[in-house]
């Protein structure tokens, strides 16, 4: 298995990334995984809430180069946590990297502590942030969506929540989400699911608008021949041949 969990604690269902081997990488398997417990989560009228988090020190290290997952799997994942009608809470203590920020992107809430860092590393592997940035544009500073899309440099949870790629920087996770999970399980099912819908609606449209053709782009830049130098210099620990 590459997902711990479920637990269930007051109507919150904690879901947690859970394959090590790989720094919780987006598997093929890991994206049907947790695809099924969403799911699942979404049929059953005793979960109010899903939190999603990680064990070890990297709560998604992004795409597995090793056995991605099929484009248009990893676009529904998280489509389906953008419309899952019950709210997605990301709780993060470690780092984040590329496609790993799409799937915190379309989290409803999150939290991180001061060990996480975060990275869109794209631009530095021949490829670009396709596909993520369904959930990440409509909801991050465009100037520093244009910085950090560039550049691929390294922000901590603070500049995360600046930029607000997440909601709340906090020293104590736990802590901090303390009152947010008070409040889902103070709200109604049925209020919770129509507030959702108000705010998703634009990236949800995103979706609906862009995702045929962001796939599509994803797959070619993969398939091109400065992927697979930039993949091959990250799994062989050197510059790629373009760095200057």
């Amino acid at each position: 298995m590459t997902l711990a969990g479920p637990t269930h604690e007051r109507g919150i269902t904690t879901l947690a990334l859970d394959s090590p081997a790989n720094r919780n990488a987006l598997s093929a398997r890991l994206v049907g995984e947790l695809s099924a417990a969403l799911a699942a989560c979404a049929a059953d009228d005793g979960v109010r809430a899903v939190v999603l988090t990680h064990t070890g020190t990297t709560f998604c290290a992004g795409a597995d180069l090793t056995a991605p997952p099929d484009p248009a799997a990893f676009v529904a994942l998280m489509r389906q946590i953008v419309a899952l009608p019950k709210p997605v809470v990301a709780r993060v203590t470690g780092h984040v990297r590329a496609g790993g920020l799409g799937l915190l992107g379309a989290c409803d809430i999150s939290a991180a502590g001061p060990d996480a860092t975060f990275a869109l590393t794209e631009s530095r592997l021949g490829l670009a942030p396709a596909v993520i940035s369904m959930p990440l544009l409509p909801r991050i500073d465009p100037r520093a969506a244009a910085r950090y899309y560039l550049t691929g440099e390294r922000f901590d949870a603070a500049e995360a929540a600046r930029i607000s790629l997440i909601t709340l920087a906090a020293d104590d996770v736990d802590e901090a989400l303390g009152p947010v999970l008070d409040g889902l399980r103070r709200a109604s099912p049925q209020g919770l699911a129509a507030s959702k819908e108000l705010v998703t609606a634009t990236v949800l449209q995103s979706f609906d608008q862009q995702a045929e053709d962001l796939t599509a782009r994803s797959a070619a830049l993969f398939a091109s021949a400065e992927a697979r130098e930039g993949m091959t210099a990250f799994l062989e620990r050197r510059d790629p041949a373009w760095v200057l």
